[in-house]
């Protein structure tokens, strides 16, 4: 081979690997629109995330995507093999050092953090995505997708998506009632610190009335309830996360209520039904057996 050929054909050779490296540093990011309106550039293939939130955290494990996972809260413990990876504490006081050591190219936090630590993080230099949980159940399927989209994994964003509305389709064509039917009152907290509930505007409402009961608050906003108006209305059904049952059953004037005397109180695993996840579709299908069969 001549020397102007040699020279050419690495002239060409040079100028292809050019165009695939321009080619490869366009496709490594993309530009997303967060919950908090933030406009957020991201790996399109990130391959260390931290998680900042138990729903995204589970859903992540939905997808598949548990290996690029480099940290979580102490609050994420679905499933068990979570609290394998290292944990950067609480929620309400991130510790932001923390954080960057783990070294992520993407962190993905949910409802419990505010867009002023989201905008910090940004500072920071890595690129910090909010996928908060929304008011209507059918919102889950929106996260999903929107985590799915993060991390690469949309196939599997879109089939679990599928397998989650046909689970629930089929469970709202049984022989359940469809109509609302038992009143319920679902305790978020109670006690001396005063007593919350999920309002008519939460996803856990519409798991209630998906469920075959009829929620007591909702007609409610929020989160607050009065104990005044749980007495008066004196619900069929109580359901309460497993851990805080006994106490609740225990407790004045919590124990006079018909639901109490009854037997009617539900124990429910924690995170089944306050979390937006796929296992609120176990939610429902365990509250529909709980109160059509007892």
């Amino acid at each position: 081979m001549n020397y102007k050929l040699r020279v050419l054909l690495t002239g060409v050779v040079l100028l292809l690997a050019g165009c695939g490296s321009r080619h490869e540093q366009a496709a490594v990011t993309d530009t997303v629109t967060d919950d908090y309106g933030r406009t957020v550039v991201v790996p399109t293939q990130p391959q260390r995330v931290v998680s900042l939130s138990p729903a995204v955290t589970e859903i992540l494990y939905a997808l598949g995507a548990q290996d690029i996972l480099v940290g979580r809260t102490d609050f994420c413990e679905f499933p068990p093999e979570a609290s394998q990876i290292p944990s950067i504490g609480g929620i309400s006081n991130l510790n932001i050092e923390k954080i960057l050591s783990l070294n992520p190219d993407l962190v993905i936090s949910g409802s419990m953090v505010g867009k002023k630590m989201t905008d910090q993080m940004d500072a920071m230099g890595t690129p910090m995505v909010c996928v908060i949980e929304k008011p209507r159940f059918e919102a889950l399927y929106d996260n999903i997708s929107a985590i799915g989209k993060l991390v690469g994994k949309m196939h599997e964003a879109d089939s679990l998506n599928e397998l989650l509305r046909n689970k629930v389709s089929e469970l709202l064509s049984g022989s359940a009632p469809q109509a609302p039917g038992h009143t319920v009152y679902y305790v978020v907290g109670f006690g001396a610190g005063g007593n919350f509930t999920a309002g008519g505007n939460t996803f856990i409402n519409d798991i209630i009335r998906m469920a075959g009961g009829r929620n007591i608050a909702e007609d409610v906003e929020g989160w607050s309830y009065s104990l005044e108006a749980l007495v008066k209305e004196d619900p069929d059904y109580i359901i309460v996360r497993r851990e805080d049952s006994a106490a609740f059953c225990s407790m004045k004037p919590y124990n006079r209520l018909t639901a109490v005397r009854s037997g009617h109180v539900i124990g429910i695993v924690s995170g089944t039904l306050d979390l937006q996840v796929p296992r609120n579709i176990d939610a429902i299908l365990y509250l529909r057996k709980r109160m059509n069969n007892e």
